[in-house]
């Protein structure tokens, strides 16, 4: 994209795993991470950032991604994680399982945004990566349709907070909810908005 510099790799083999993650703002649920190994004979066309994307194409891009890459896994970091560890290592945290999770040792790391997630493999941070690298941009949507789905199926269980449509986030309709009903066990407990409820 011309609003940033070129991006320098310093890698040149075949097994650089992009890296990102979804859910650092939301008030109930897991923060998700992916990593994304792609395989350069089987492109796919159209990867970018999943904030981006609509969800009918982020799903056939997860669904790509999948069938095409030469390796991807989904990781994750807990509600109770969360509150144990604070979001900004539980990030981190679920990164590293998916690093590790990866059917495919990575050698480099691609990771989105400016903090490395303290793993063994060596690699540099991509401010905005999503939108610079094929392989961030990968795995931030496989990262956004897993914690999506999650969102879906505890609206099914709970449908009076929303979830299927806010995912989570501050929204009004969320806010609303939580001074209603109080929080679920999925709430993160440590995060101002949900701190203020009791658990009913």
């Amino acid at each position: 994209m011309t609003d940033f510099p070129p991006l320098v790799i310093d890698y040149h083999g075949s097994r650089l795993a992009g890296v990102d993650e979804v859910g650092r703002g939301p008030l109930v649920g897991a923060v998700v991470a992916a990593a994304v190994i792609l395989d350069p004979t089987r492109p796919i066309e159209g990867l970018a950032d999943s904030k981006t994307l609509s969800e009918k194409r982020r799903l056939a891009l997860a669904d790509a991604i999948r069938e095409q890459a030469a390796a991807c896994a989904v990781a994750e970091a807990s509600a109770e994680e969360i509150d144990a560890l604070n979001i900004f290592h539980a990030t981190h945290l679920a990164m590293r399982r998916a690093i590790d999770a990866l059917p495919v040792t990575a050698e480099y790391l691609l990771v989105d945004g400016n903090r490395m997630p303290g793993h063994h493999v060596p690699g540099q941070c991509v401010v905005k990566g999503d939108r610079r690298h094929a392989a961030i941009g990968a795995a931030s949507i496989l990262a956004k349709v897993t914690r999506d789905a999650q969102m879906v199926a505890l609206h099914e269980r709970h449908p009076e907070y929303g979830f299927a449509r806010h995912k989570g986030y501050p929204t009004r309709e969320h806010l609303a909810a939580l001074e209603r009903l109080g929080p679920l066990e999925e709430h993160r407990r440590s995060f101002a908005p949900v701190k203020q409820w009791q658990l009913l």
